[in-house]
């Protein structure tokens, strides 16, 4: 990439589950740019409410579909980019008993038996983990049993042993030492997340905004989304 527009300073607001593979690629488009990024990372919903605060950005970019963004008038249409996608799937700290989660039944009894679980809380496995307990009639058993927190959190509480397991997507817990990912959910309560960006409808560097979301959507770029738990779009 060559620089070729007037260097501009790129707000970006970045779900947290996004941030490793997102700051590994980013320096070398400020480099090849001569932009500036500032960006901001967050679970979705707290991202979602600085936007509806009024909170100025050029680009998001979130663990899931931003088309629902587009339909609410908040982001530019043609600037959705899609980086993969993530399932959800169980993760253990190293050395300990892992659950059966081999068939939904299993899956149930396991999470009926386990101490404490973690999970994204407000992410979007998060989320979603709280609406398939509810739909699998287990919510008020285990929802006491749930611990959560901030970007990152679930993988702390695992590494350090104070959870049993987690339910969650893979990219929150690359990185962190002493966790064991043992794979995703059966495919009839997995629920599939896309990660995708876009530039908002008041940005004031739309081309800057485009050119980022253009980056990393390269071949290079996507090899790094995968590397760091994303599924090739």
């Amino acid at each position: 990439m060559t620089q070729t527009t007037q260097a501009a300073e790129v707000k970006a607001f970045v779900t947290g589950a996004a941030r490793a593979a997102y700051q590994t690629l980013t320096p070398q488009f400020e480099r090849d740019t001569g932009h500036k990024l500032v960006s901001y990372f967050d679970l979705p919903p707290a991202l979602v409410r600085k936007i509806d605060a009024g909170e100025p950005y050029d680009v998001i970019i979130l663990s899931y579909d931003v088309d629902a963004l587009i339909k609410q008038g908040k982001v530019v249409a043609g600037s959705r980019t899609v980086f993969g996608r993530v399932g959800v799937g169980v993760a253990v700290k190293q050395g300990a008993p892992k659950p059966d989660f081999s068939t939904v039944e299993a899956f149930k009894q396991s999470l009926l038996k386990a101490n404490t679980i973690a999970t994204s809380g407000e992410g979007s496995s998060g989320r979603y983990v709280a609406s398939l307990i509810e739909r699998l009639g287990i919510a008020e058993q285990v929802r006491p049993k749930i611990k959560s927190g901030g970007p990152g959190h679930s993988a702390v509480l695992l590494s350090r042993g104070e959870v049993d397991f987690v339910v969650s997507g893979l990219p929150p817990l690359i990185g962190t030492p002493g966790i064991e990912w043992l794979g995703y959910l059966p495919e009839e309560i997995n629920s599939w997340l896309v990660f995708s960006g876009g530039v908002s409808v008041n940005a004031k560097e739309v081309e800057a905004g485009r050119a980022l979301l253009k980056f990393l959507a390269t071949p290079a770029a996507l090899a790094v989304f995968k590397a760091n738990g994303l599924e090739p779009p």
